[in-house]
C-alpha cells in the first residue's frame, strides 16, 4: 500500500504516468490477450492468454489503487500548482483510465489480428513496452511503497514475455517450418490439421 504523497510533485507526476490506461498500460493489456485468445487454434495457447489476461486486470486495480492513494488528499493548491487541474477538473481526483500525455484510453493503442503467429508477436512487444514503461517510472520514483509493487509488475511483464516466446514456440513446433507464414493457422484450419498430421 502506498503511504500518503511526501511531496507534491511526486505525487501528481508519477500518479500521471502510471501505466492504468496509456498505449502501453494494464488495461489495454488484458483486452488484447484475453480477445487474442479466441484465434488460437491450441488449448494450451487460449490458456496462456486466458490466465496472462485476468492476471493484468489484477495489476490494473493495484495501479488505480496506488494513484488513488497518491492523489486523493490533494488540496486544491497543490491541483493547480502541480498541473493536475485539467484532470481535476473532469474527474476530481477519480481513478480514469488515459496515458501519461493525458488522453483517454482507446482501444486504437492495441491489436487483435486473428493469425496466431501475429498475435503472439503482439503480445511480446506490448509486454517489453510495458516493462520499458516500468523502467521509466523507477527512473523517477524516490517512495519504496510505490517503487516495490512497480518493482513486482515489472518482473511479471518479463515472466509473461516469456511465456508468450514459449507459447510462440509450441505453435511453430506444430508447423511445417516451410509454412510459417503460408497461412493463418486459425482462419485456415484445414491447412492447420493437415500440418500437424504432417507432423506426426
Amino acid at each position: 500500500m502506498a503511504k500518503p504523497p511526501t511531496s507534491t510533485y511526486f505525487s501528481v507526476k508519477v500518479s500521471n504516468i502510471l501505466p492504468y490506461g496509456g498505449p502501453d498500460g494494464e488495461l489495454g493489456a488484458s483486452l488484447r490477450y484475453l480477445s487474442q485468445r479466441f484465434a488460437m487454434p491450441l488449448p494450451e495457447l487460449k490458456g496462456t492468454l486466458t490466465d496472462i489476461g485476468t492476471e493484468e486486470l489484477n495489476h490494473l486495480e493495484m495501479i488505480g489503487a496506488i494513484v488513488y492513494q497518491l492523489t486523493k488528499d490533494l488540496t486544491e493548491d497543490e491541483i493547480k500548482e502541480q498541473g493536475f487541474g485539467d484532470y481535476f477538473v473532469d474527474h476530481t481526483t477519480g481513478i480514469f483510465p488515459q496515458a501519461a500525455a493525458g488522453f483517454p484510453y482507446t482501444a486504437a493503442s492495441m491489436q487483435v489480428k486473428g493469425d496466431p503467429i501475429t498475435d503472439l508477436h503482439e503480445s511480446m512487444a506490448a509486454e517489453q513496452k510495458a516493462r520499458t514503461t516500468y523502467d521509466n517510472i523507477l527512473r523517477f520514483c524516490d517512495d519504496y511503497d510505490v517503487k516495490d509493487p512497480i518493482r513486482f509488475l515489472r518482473a511479471r511483464e518479463v515472466v509473461h514475455y516469456q511465456r508468450f516466446g514459449e507459447n510462440l514456440r509450441l505453435l511453430t513446433d506444430k508447423l511445417n517450418e516451410k509454412n510459417f507464414y503460408a497461412f493463418n493457422p486459425s482462419f485456415d484450419k484445414k491447412c492447420f490439421k493437415n500440418e500437424l498430421k504432417k507432423k506426426k
